[in-house]
């Protein structure tokens, strides 16, 4: 029995769509824009990128290594001073920026 696809275990497509979808993907891509150009199912596709994502995170997760000791954490607005007319803060229109930084480390 030939094997269509060693990336993916009972995969309906061969490695060559595979690969290509991988390389839309990593150009920036939307589902729509690579259905388009590989001639597959937009739910097919779906599939496929929701499948490198969560590859993507596993592999992120293992090579990451948890923070210990002290971590500060902050969060800033980058926008307009002020809407005149509106109560409250409110974030609508700025930028959210949160960093975190731990202590004697840079």
């Amino acid at each position: 029995m030939k094997v269509k696809n060693k990336y993916v275990n009972r995969s309906r497509i061969s490695e060559k769509k595979f690969r290509e979808i991988i390389k839309y993907f990593s150009l920036d891509l939307n589902a729509v824009q690579i259905k388009e150009l590989t001639g597959l199912s937009r739910q097919t596709i779906n599939k496929y990128l929701t499948a490198i994502r969560l590859r993507i995170v596993e592999l992120s997760i293992l090579q990451s290594t948890p923070l210990v000791g002290q971590i500060e954490v902050d969060e800033s607005y980058f926008g307009a001073r002020r809407v005149r007319g509106k109560r409250g803060r409110g974030a609508l229109g700025e930028t959210i920026v949160f960093g975190l930084l731990k202590r004697g480390d840079k």
